[in-house]
Order: C-alpha cells, then structure tokens, then sequence
C-alpha cells in the first residue's frame, strides 16, 4: 500500500492510529504464526487504507488513480478469499464423494495390469494380453506361488489390441489344481526375438484407502495397492 511520504507518516504510526498494532496486528501475527505468511487480512487491509486517507497531507493529498488501485487491490483481495472459501467448500464435497464411491468398491472385481491373481480354480479364469502388434503366435504360462509351471495356453495368431484367453484351472495333465495365487507371463516372438506381453487380470478389492495427497487407493487381494486411476475395468 502506498502512503504518501510528504505527510510525514510511516507505517508503524498508521498501524498505531489505527488499532492495528494492538488488536489486529496480534492477529495478523497469529494468523502468519499459523500459515507461515505475513500477507495482512482483508479486515486490516480497508483499517490500513481508512487510516491512510485520514493522515494524507490535506495540502498533497492521494491521487485520485493511485486510491482507485487500491480499491481495486481491496475488491481482488476479497474476491480471492471468497474464491477460497467456494474452492474448499468443493474440494470437502469431493472428498465425501470420493468416500462414498470407495465403500462400493469394496467385495468388487477390477481388472488392473498385473501378472498375479488369486484363482478359484473351481471356475474358469477370465483375463486378457495386451498384444502390440500383430503376431502369428503367442503363449500364456501360468505358474505356482512356487514358480512351478502349471500350464501353457496357446494364443495362436491375433491383431493387434486386446486378447481374451480362459484358463479353466487345470494343470498340463487336465487335472484340477488348487485355488491359490498364480502368475501369468504372456510372450510372443518379433522378428527372432522374445518378447513378453502385458496381462490385464481381475482382482478383487479387499478395502480402499486415501494417499497423502488425498488419491484413492485400492488395496487388492494377491496384488497389494494399486492406484484407482490404474484401473481398466470395474466389474462386479
């Protein structure tokens, strides 16, 4: 805020004059105590600016463009304050929302990009390789919690895209194996070389938490904590 040096005033009379340096200022310095800012408050902003016209040299006084600033200083300053007011009333309403939303995903099926699953192998196992390029043959090893081979599933040729493949849950030998986690590696062959593809598995959701930043985060049986932005599918 600007004052006029002629008059013979600084700052610290302004603030004596007009209260400020007793009851405002103590608050302005609690409030910097707190924010770690020193920016004075709306309140003592029009103070400062009411005590400002009060002890302008009558024979200079403020310019009338330089006054007319800081109205408009005065004006944004408020409407800043209401914008923050309106933006966290927002940001309280999207973090209801977000809870809400968490609580429906728990006990539900998503697919992520990952290699593990928990498998009931009493049903057959539904999932997808995200295949490049267009191949002419690929394969999908499933394999133990102990890294031991189960199965090998046979792609065949496939476009570009997404690729569905069922495991029924059975072993080479066409016996049932046992529910458990298991692991998929999907791998094609380009030009000589080996190359593996990514799988996109259903997980269950076992409970949702928020992170530092206030993302959700969904804690997934067999895969651990994955973030909701992550997520390709939600399914039932």
């Amino acid at each position: 805020m600007a004052i006029d040096s002629t008059s013979g005033v600084n700052l610290n009379d302004v603030l004596a004059a007009s209260g400020v340096s007793s009851g405002t200022k103590k608050t302005t310095v609690d409030t910097a105590a707190q924010t770690g800012t020193s920016t004075l408050g709306k309140d003592a902003f029009l103070q400062l600016l009411v005590t400002q016209m009060q002890h302008q040299n009558p024979l200079d006084p403020q310019d009338n463009g330089e006054f007319v600033a800081q109205l408009a200083q005065f004006s944004s300053l408020e409407g800043i304050t209401s914008l923050n007011d309106s933006v966290n009333t927002i940001t309280s309403s999207l973090g209801s929302s977000q809870a809400l939303q968490a609580s429906s995903l728990v006990g539900r099926s998503v697919i992520v990009q990952n290699d593990k699953a928990v498998v009931d192998t009493a049903d057959s196992f539904n999932a997808q390789v995200v295949v490049p390029q267009a191949i002419s043959e690929g394969k999908i090893i499933v394999k133990d919690k102990d890294g031991n081979t189960v199965k090998t599933i046979e792609m065949g040729a496939q476009a570009a895209g997404y690729a569905d493949f069922i495991w029924d849950g059975t072993n080479s030998s066409g016996a049932k194996v046992d529910p458990g986690t298991y692991t998929f590696t999907a791998t094609t062959t380009v030009e000589g070389q080996s190359v593996q593809m990514n799988t996109l598995l259903p997980a269950k959701v076992t409970s949702v938490s928020f992170s530092a930043a206030g993302e959700m985060v969904l804690n997934l049986a067999g895969v651990g904590k994955v973030s909701l932005s992550d997520v390709q599918t939600i399914g039932i």
